[in-house]
C-alpha cells in the first residue's frame, strides 16, 4: 500500500571536511557536495519516516481525517471546505496528522493553506487529491498556484517557511509549475515523483526560488518543460540521484531579465540520469543582466540529449558565471553528435566529459593543481624537491 508522509523535522547534517584539492573559496561547495539526508528518531523513540498505525498503543498522535470534515472523496464533490476545516483543526492542534484516507479521489480547488502552526504537523496522503479542470477554479490572482502552504515552520511548506521534509509525494498531470519551493530555508525532498505530458508548456517538475539548504534526493520528474529550475536568490542545493525524462532537462535560469541582478551559487547535481531531455545541463541567463552564478557542480550525469547542445551554459557578458566544475559526465544523442555550449563561462572538468568541455574557460584548475603540487612539496625534503611541469 503506497503511503505518503509530509512532515518537518529540522535536521542535523554532518559534513565532512573540505579536501585539499580544492582552493579555500571552494570549502563550502565541497561540504555542500557531501551533504546527504540523515534519517532522525523522534524524542518518543517513534521514526516519522515509518507508516503510522493508528491502532497501535503507541501511539500519541492527534488523528483529523478530512472525511470527519464532510469531505466526500467521489471525485466530483468540492470538498475544499472540508480540506479548509480539517487543516484549521490540525494546524491548531500539537502533534497532530492530517489524514487524507486511501481509496478515494478529493477534488479540491486552489486553495491556501496559512499557518504558524502547532508543533510536529504530519500531514498523510493515502488517497488521491485532484485540481479542477475548469480554469476559473483556480485563483485569478495567482493562477500557477493549487496548493499552497504558507507561513509554516517545522510543517509541510511551499512559501516561507523553514525545517521541512516531504517524502514519497506523487504529483501529476499539474497545469503549471507542479512543486514550488519558495522563500525557504532547510527544506529536504525525498522519493518524490512528477509527471505531466511531454507537450505540456510551463509544467517545471520542481522549481526553487529564494531558497537555501534544499535537497532534492531520489526523485523522478518527467514533464513538458525543466525536470527542475533553480532561478535567483537560491544557494546551497543538492540533487542526488535524480532521474529525469522527458523534459527540458535541469536548469539553472532564467535570470536577469530587464538587466536585474541576482545570485545563484553553491549548487551540487550528483548522479542523475537523463532520458531524452531536450536540452540536458544548462544555465541561462540573459546577455545583458547582472547575475551571480558560482560555484555549480555536475558530476556523475548520463543520459539522453535531443538536441545538439547537450550542454549549455549561456552566461551574462556583465558579469560572466564562475566555478563551474564537470565531473563524470556521459551525454549522447541517438541521431547525431552532441557539443557543448559556453557563453561567458568560466570552470572545468576532470574524468570523464562527453561532450567535451573545453569551451569552459578559467584558471581554477591551474590554481587546484598548484596547490596541490604545494602540498605534496611541503612533505618532501628541501633537499630532494623535484619540480615537475604539468
Amino acid at each position: 500500500m503506497n503511503k505518503l508522509l509530509i512532515f518537518l523535522v529540522l535536521l542535523s547534517v554532518p559534513l565532512r571536511s573540505a579536501g585539499k584539492d580544492f582552493p579555500d573559496r571552494f570549502d563550502s561547495f565541497t561540504k555542500l557536495q557531501d551533504l546527504e539526508v540523515e534519517e532522525e528518531e523522534e524524542e518518543d523513540g517513534d521514526n516519522e519516516l515509518e507508516v503510522l498505525s493508528w491502532e497501535s498503543a503507541r501511539s500519541n498522535k492527534v488523528l483529523v481525517n478530512v472525511d470527519g470534515f464532510g469531505a466526500v472523496g467521489d471525485g466530483v464533490s468540492d470538498d475544499s471546505q472540508a480540506f479548509v476545516n480539517a487543516w484549521k483543526q490540525a494546524c491548531s492542534t500539537p502533534k497532530s496528522v492530517l489524514l487524507v484516507p486511501e481509496g478515494r479521489r478529493y477534488l479540491v480547488n486552489a486553495t491556501r493553506f496559512k499557518g504558524p502552526c502547532a508543533d510536529k504537523l504530519v500531514i498523510q496522503i493515502e488517497g488521491t487529491i485532484v485540481a479542477p479542470d475548469e480554469p476559473k477554479s483556480w485563483d485569478p490572482k495567482n493562477p500557477r498556484n493549487w496548493l499552497s502552504f504558507y507561513n509554516l515552520t517545522k510543517a509541510v511548506t511551499i512559501d516561507s517557511s523553514s525545517a521541512i521534509r516531504v517524502k514519497g509525494l506523487t504529483i501529476q498531470n499539474g497545469q503549471q509549475m507542479n512543486f514550488v519551493i519558495g522563500r525557504s530555508d532547510s527544506v529536504r525532498v525525498i522519493d518524490v515523483k512528477v509527471s505531466a505530458p511531454e507537450d505540456s508548456p510551463n509544467t517545471d517538475g520542481i522549481h526553487i526560488t529564494d531558497s537555501t539548504n534544499v535537497v532534492l534526493q531520489n526523485c523522478r520528474i518527467g514533464t513538458g518543460d525543466d525536470c527542475i529550475s533553480i532561478v535567483n536568490g537560491s544557494t546551497s542545493i543538492k540533487m542526488k540521484n535524480i532521474y529525469c525524462g522527458p523534459g527540458h532537462g535541469i536548469s539553472i535560469g532564467s535570470l536577469g531579465k530587464d538587466n536585474s541582478t541576482g545570485i545563484v551559487e553553491k549548487i551540487v547535481l550528483d548522479k542523475a540520469f537523463l532520458r531524452g531531455t531536450t536540452n540536458g545541463l544548462r544555465i541561462k541567463t540573459w546577455q545583458t543582466s547582472a547575475v551571480e552564478i558560482s560555484q555549480i557542480m555536475y558530476r556523475n550525469v548520463t543520459g539522453t540529449s535531443k538536441s545538439q547542445k547537450a550542454m549549455k551554459f549561456a552566461c551574462s557578458d556583465t558579469v560572466p558565471c564562475t566555478h563551474i566544475v564537470l565531473n563524470n559526465i556521459n551525454l549522447q544523442r541517438s541521431d547525431g553528435t552532441v557539443e557543448t555550449y559556453c557563453n561567458s563561462a568560466a570552470g572545468f572538468g576532470y574524468g570523464y566529459i562527453q561532450p567535451s568541455a573545453e569551451c569552459l574557460s578559467s584558471s581554477d584548475k591551474d590554481k587546484i593543481i598548484m596547490q596541490k603540487k604545494e602540498t605534496e612539496t611541503a612533505q618532501t625534503s628541501t633537499e630532494h624537491l623535484i619540480h615537475t611541469e604539468l
